[in-house]
């Protein structure tokens, strides 16, 4: 099924997104409207040591609850870099660790039905440690090193909800 774009608007911005709404047809001629959030893609680090993974905790405030997942994040306004340097900095920033190995596992999409934003998904090995430098909104940032086992149980009982961190989780298990 084709969809033709008829208009487009952005009708919210500021500067981390901007909400864009199109007047749409479809194949057999009938009319719609979509509306789409439009994000730059981020990077999502896995980092791994001693057969377990580094996590971060913090209050989400849409879902207004803490939330572990694996450090991700996007560039400064004005800063740009490969994936793979975003994700070095996304590392360092929110964990203080270096990666002596970064592998890229892919590349996924976030909600492809509201927004074209992804995800390149990355695993860290051979860390070396150092102090975190989190921008301000992450002031109340935890880290923590879970085994794999522990991560495994997050994931089935509902603790990690994060979408990415699983669907990173399941690209670097079938990427093994």
């Amino acid at each position: 099924m084709s969809i033709q774009t008829l208009t487009s608007a952005v009708v919210y911005e500021n500067e981390w997104l901007s909400v864009r709404e199109d007047q749409i047809r479809y194949a057999d001629g009938s009319r719609g409207l979509y509306s789409v959030v439009d994000r730059d893609d981020f990077a999502l680090v896995i980092p791994a040591d001693d057969d377990g993974f580094h996590l971060v905790e913090q209050y989400r405030y849409p879902t207004r609850v803490r939330s572990w997942e694996f450090p991700s994040g996007s560039f400064p306004a004005g800063r740009s870099g490969t994936p793979e340097d975003m994700a070095a900095a996304e590392l360092k920033e929110e964990t203080g660790f270096t990666a002596g190995d970064l592998k890229r596992l892919g590349y996924l999409h976030v909600a492809n039905g509201t927004t074209g934003q992804g995800v390149h998904v990355f695993l860290a090995n051979d860390l070396e440690p150092g102090e975190p430098d989190r921008e301000p909104g992450e002031q109340d940032m935890e880290q923590r090193w879970f085994s794999r086992h522990d991560v495994e149980a997050m994931i089935r009982d509902g603790v990690i909800t994060d979408g990415p961190s699983v669907a990173a989780y399941l690209l670097m298990t079938l990427s093994a």
